[in-house]
């Protein structure tokens, strides 16, 4: 479980595919770097959200550590196969603060920059979803992109998608790899996990 406040930009420095790996059918492996994150607070087969999507630690070497990604969570996502920055956050302790919301890492669908634009000191982002996902979000509720906490400014349904938009403060900006989107960018959406389970409850047996 996560809260979508990340604690580092890490850098996926290494990416291994399943022809170099004997243990991994279709899948890659990721070496991550870390800068801020001490690696003695984390151990062989944590949980830990990249991007927004919660892995397992396979291994801990030097600067960084390892995760396997199977061929299914990479159809599900995005920015798990390329090098580059990406978002990191361990999993939450009990007695820690909640300081964004519940987050699970599991990817609900891939978004659409339509537009990341300033707005005063900060940004507007705003991001095109599938149809089928747009009753999940609502005015002022939470949002997760590449797994940071957000709040929805507010949504707009159209006929093939709806788009909400988000404003992206300064320091979001800085702490996290929010900054590089721009338009045409793909990015992983988690709906809020109590909106979920409402539509559930609601829809069952009916």
């Amino acid at each position: 479980m996560f809260t979508g406040i990340i604690e580092d930009i890490g850098f996926i420095t290494n990416i291994y595919n399943s022809s170099n790996l004997e243990n991994i059918n279709n899948g890659i492996r990721l070496f991550v770097k870390v800068n801020n994150i001490d690696l003695k607070s984390i151990s062989i087969g944590d949980s830990i959200s990249i991007q927004g999507a919660c892995m397992t630690v396979t291994n801990i070497e030097g600067s960084g550590f390892y995760v396997d990604i199977s061929q299914e969570s990479l159809k599900c996502t995005v920015g798990l196969s390329s090098v580059g920055e990406v978002n990191i956050e361990r999993a939450l302790k009990l007695e820690s603060r909640m300081g964004g919301h519940i987050l699970y890492g599991h990817v609900d669908c891939i978004g659409k920059v339509y537009d990341f634009s300033p707005c005063g000191e900060s940004k507007a982002l705003a991001i095109d979803i599938p149809t089928n996902f747009a009753k999940f979000v609502a005015y002022k509720g939470s949002i997760a992109i590449n797994g940071v906490s957000l709040t929805t400014n507010s949504v707009v349904d159209y006929n093939e998608f709806s788009r909400m938009t988000i404003n992206i403060i300064p320091h979001t900006q800085v702490t996290t790899t929010l900054h590089k989107l721009s338009k045409n960018d793909s990015v992983n959406v988690e709906i809020d996990s109590i909106a979920r389970y409402v539509d559930r409850i609601l829809t069952f047996n009916k």
